[in-house]
């Protein structure tokens, strides 16, 4: 077997990873995984951590947590260096769980711990995002999909304002809070070379097929075929979002005449207002904004042969 590390975030699921722990913990050692682990103590230090298992030669990582916990050590795995030679196996514990559902990794965690006695291996792209933050150039990879817009402004109430009530609860509190004062925004936009000018709602890169939590804003996205499915919600009123907000749930809003749909390897943004970007559910910082795909830059343990 690899040599594994498991980076636990006791605060993923509101919480309720501390509790779990010990129960997963106890369920790997009677699986005869032979392992060590890291306990994270404060937002980023997954990417410390992950760096560090790195530069020690662990060729597994392992996430307990959520997508945030996921986006940091494969944040940490590239700053190192290691994206090619380790591989990446998920417990999830998160109230999400929006990048395993496209993944192929078992929703329960008595059944992901398993998992990661698979030899089977899946590999996927990464997003890469460069953005600025005080006024600072910084670039950021991701697993599942980011955005400018709307959602991502639902992201910055969240993390800003809401955060201490819990994931649901500050998730929706931020989703009411942006459908009150949030305004439709001009932005120039280049994809793959072509310039376009255009008001929108919000834009989604999408690697994965799910984000906000269950919503299925790109239902054929495949996180390995070195595109993003580009999704742009143009200038549409509020009672039309309100309404259509059941259509992104289902994946069925790709019909509706003020969304468009394109696949893309690189994405720059330029809003006129001041934008929130946003990856991975993680508030990041401000536009402008440039996305660009690292195709097959990842290995995710999964439970069967993955067929193309």
């Amino acid at each position: 077997m690899a040599r594994m590390r498991v980076i636990v975030n006791p605060a993923a699921g509101a919480g309720k990873t501390a509790k779990k722990w010990p129960r997963i913990m106890s369920l790997l050692k009677s699986l005869g995984l032979d392992f060590d682990h890291d306990v994270t103590e404060a937002p980023g230090h997954a990417i410390e951590l992950a760096k560090s298992a790195v530069e020690k030669g662990y060729e597994l990582l392992v996430s307990v947590g959520g997508d945030g916990t996921i986006h940091e050590i494969v944040n940490g795995l590239y700053e190192a260096g290691g994206s090619a030679n380790v591989a990446v196996g998920i417990v999830n514990t998160g109230t999400g769980a929006d990048y395993i559902r496209t993944i192929g990794v078992p929703r329960r965690y008595k059944e992901a711990c398993q998992c990661l006695l698979s030899r089977n291996r899946r590999t996927v792209d990464l997003g890469v995002v460069e953005y600025t933050k005080k006024g600072r150039p910084q670039k950021r990879l991701f697993v599942n999909f980011a955005g400018i817009g709307f959602d991502a402004e639902v992201v910055k109430a969240t993390t800003e304002k809401f955060k201490a009530l819990g994931d649901m609860p500050s998730y929706l509190m931020g989703l009411f809070s942006t459908l009150m004062s949030y305004e439709n925004r001009d932005v120039s936009i280049i994809v793959d070379g072509e310039h376009g000018e255009r008001r929108i709602c919000t834009i989604m890169l999408n690697n994965g097929r799910y984000g906000g939590g269950g919503m299925l804003p790109a239902p054929n996205a495949d996180p390995g075929d070195g595109f993003f499915d580009l999704v742009i919600i143009d200038d549409i009123t509020k009672p039309d979002l309100i309404m259509s907000l059941p259509r992104i749930y289902r994946g069925t809003h790709l019909t509706h005449p003020k969304v468009t749909l394109m696949r893309a390897r690189e994405v720059e943004i330029r809003p006129t207002l001041t934008s929130a970007v946003q990856a991975d559910g993680e508030l990041l910082g401000e536009a402008p904004a440039r996305f660009s795909i690292l195709p097959a830059a990842l290995n995710v343990v999964i439970q069967r042969p993955f067929r193309g």
